[in-house]
């Protein structure tokens, strides 16, 4: 075999693999190669666990980034897509919910009725205002999804989607967030012929 070209600019090998191409039947003992199990149980549990963790973790920082093609598939589709972003640009209530449950939790643990009473009373009101702001989030994103949508079987499940949506925090939903509060969603492409 002679020795590979130098390129004149910079001294160093032409560009290539620098070997050859192996052969089908090559290429097929090194793939069985690569899958084959080992003889040993134990081993072979400890390489598929760190097979799964690998794959989990590479869907994970592919799901981080917003890759739609790692999206389970519940949070797959132009549907869910635009309900994302329309939960998204907006501010609710409800995504502070729990740490308003637990700052009621703590203090319905002192034992002032005053206090009681007046734990009682906020939260009865956050429950409403929970509820009212769910319902016209909900109202409004229905009536947004009809016009984008029309296909019934399209929006099947979006305002359950849309309602456990909000009640996550920002930070913590997956997937993160593409729009900031109070920009607007983007219009679906429709191909029209």
């Amino acid at each position: 075999m002679d020795p590979q070209p130098l390129d004149p600019a910079d001294g160093s090998p032409a560009s290539g693999k620098g070997r050859p191409t192996p052969s089908r039947k090559e290429a097929e003992a090194a793939r069985k190669q690569a899958l084959k199990a080992p003889k040993d149980p134990r081993a072979a549990r400890r390489a598929a666990r760190g097979r799964d963790r690998a794959a989990r973790a590479q869907q994970r920082a592919a799901l981080m980034a917003g890759d739609e093609r790692a999206l389970p598939a519940r949070d797959q589709g132009p549907v869910r897509r635009y309900v994302r972003d329309y939960v998204d640009s907006r501010f609710t209530i409800a995504e502070y919910f729990i740490f308003v449950a637990l700052a009621v939790l703590v203090l319905g643990f002192i034992p002032n009725p005053v206090i009681q009473f007046a734990v009682s009373i906020s939260w009865m009101v956050l429950i409403a205002l929970v509820a009212f702001d769910e319902l016209f989030l909900l109202v409004r994103l229905n009536s947004a999804l009809r016009k984008r949508f029309p296909d019934k079987a399209e929006r099947k499940g979006a305002l359950w989607y849309a309602g456990l949506r909000t009640l996550q925090l920002r930070r913590f939903r997956l997937p993160p967030p593409r729009l900031r509060r109070g920009e607007t969603p983007e219009e679906p492409r429709t191909h029209r012929d």
